[in-house]
């Protein structure tokens, strides 16, 4: 092999794991906003589940809840 071909291998070989690289950073990346994204809608939930024991607790005060 000669020298332009080695440098062309090298370059080809630096291509492909920068490549890699790149997915593997956009694969993180969309695993990062999947877990937020879980942890919003249960954090979500949890808010809803208070707001409406909060409200049967006013309910149950004032007596509408009969």
């Amino acid at each position: 092999m000669d020298n332009s071909q080695n440098l062309s291998y090298q370059a080809g070989q630096a291509k492909g794991q920068a490549q890699e690289k790149g997915n593997q950073m956009m694969n993180s990346a969309a695993n990062i906003a999947q877990s937020a994204k879980e942890s919003l809608q249960e954090a979500g939930q949890q808010v809803q589940a208070k707001a409406q024991g909060a409200a049967d607790a006013v309910k149950n005060v004032i007596g509408l809840n009969k």
